[in-house]
């Protein structure tokens, strides 16, 4: 009876009401700038201390804080485990001339920050799916340098917003307190040659950029380039690269290695896991990924795979293990046996081959 009372008095009390609607106003405009005020003030700090657009994965983590938490976090749950197949390198299995160089470019790298001096420019060139990109995570990493990705295909689509995109992409990669590997993803795709009858102007704009922040050596930043085409890069692209390595399709001996780790990780692991996962996403998961029993499947087995999977590149040879695995969920046991290896290793150099038909066929009409 209270409330009401006072609410007649207020609606009959016009100065009242005048206090009330006034006060109500000024509340929903007060909370209306404060919400678009932190809008726009959001936005200011997106720009200055954000992660460029250009950028798909960074260890620095989208703003400078959260870089500081991934790396604390990276640490703790690395901390005492040991790498997935002893060669330091993680899931890069190289050929051990290539990993023995890469290993030394990482210790040149490191000692170069140590004594401040100009980093030197990589070029990594080689058929898609050989670990150009996770070489380049694995050497950012035991440089101890901060890592940044993006991809040249990114670039045109922005027009004429490049050249400002790539300006802001340096600016940002100078902040790195530990230096910087940038690696570039698809090269080709925008560091071509200028003289090209199908490059916008915008894409030329583009390059100039980048050339112009590659001008001279830098104390902050490692380019690290990646391309299948090593030849379609621009010259002065070229000039900027002070080491060049190939990642060639790896060898027998190296897809054994492969066939072995994702053995582990996809089919040996699959199901344990979970266990380690989240718990409140096991808490509300209905159904825990099934064990996969192994049996008969030795090392004789899987060097005859090796064998008959010569011109498969890394990435191929784990899609062939991520096959398998769902073979294995496909039949009725979840038993991974000899005859079920080699069905699907077999159904899968079939499809390599016909893949590799067609990619001829396809070059043959273009030429």
């Amino acid at each position: 009876m209270t409330f009401v009372g006072g609410l007649k008095a207020v609606l009959t009390d016009q100065n009242k009401l005048v206090v009330v609607v006034g006060g109500v106003t000024a509340l929903a405009a007060g909370i209306y700038t404060t919400r678009e005020g932190a809008k726009v003030m959001w936005s200011y700090v997106d720009r200055i201390l954000g992660q460029p657009s250009l950028i798909r994965e960074s260890s620095r983590g989208k703003y400078p804080w959260s870089g500081i938490f991934k790396r604390g976090m990276s640490t703790l749950t690395s901390k005492g485990a040991p790498t997935t197949n002893g060669n330091g390198f993680g899931d890069v299995i190289l050929h051990p001339s290539l990993q023995k160089r890469i290993q030394q470019l990482a210790s040149a790298t490191a000692n170069t920050k140590s004594h401040q001096a100009p980093f030197r420019n990589m070029l990594f060139y080689g058929p898609p799916g050989t670990g150009k990109t996770m070489a380049a995570r694995e050497l950012a990493r035991k440089s101890g340098l901060d890592y940044a990705l993006m991809t040249g295909g990114d670039v045109a689509p922005l027009g004429s917003q490049a050249v400002t995109k790539i300006h802001q992409l340096f600016d940002w990669a100078k902040k790195s307190k530990r230096g910087l590997l940038l690696f570039i993803d698809e090269a080709d795709a925008f560091l071509c040659e200028r003289n090209k009858i199908y490059m916008s102007e915008a894409q030329r704009s583009a390059l100039n950029a980048l050339l112009f922040r590659t001008g001279d050596q830098s104390k902050d930043i490692v380019l690290a380039l990646a391309t299948n085409r090593p030849g379609d890069l621009d010259s002065a692209v070229a000039d900027r690269v002070d080491e060049v390595l190939e990642f060639p399709l790896p060898g027998e001996d190296e897809r054994f290695k492969l066939l072995k780790l994702y053995l582990d990780k996809y089919i040996a692991q699959a199901g344990s896991r979970q266990s380690k996962g989240n718990w409140l996403k096991r808490l509300f998961r209905r159904q825990q990924q099934q064990r996969i029993e192994i049996k008969g499947l030795t090392d004789d087995i899987l060097r005859e795979a090796a064998a008959k999977t010569d011109g498969f590149s890394g990435r191929e040879i784990a899609k062939l293990m991520a096959g398998v695995q769902a073979a294995v969920y496909g039949s009725h046991d979840c038993v991974l046996d000899p005859n079920l290896f080699r069905e699907v290793v077999d159904y899968k150099v079939a499809e390599h081959q016909q893949r590799s038909k067609l990619g001829l066929k396809s070059d043959g009409k273009s030429n």
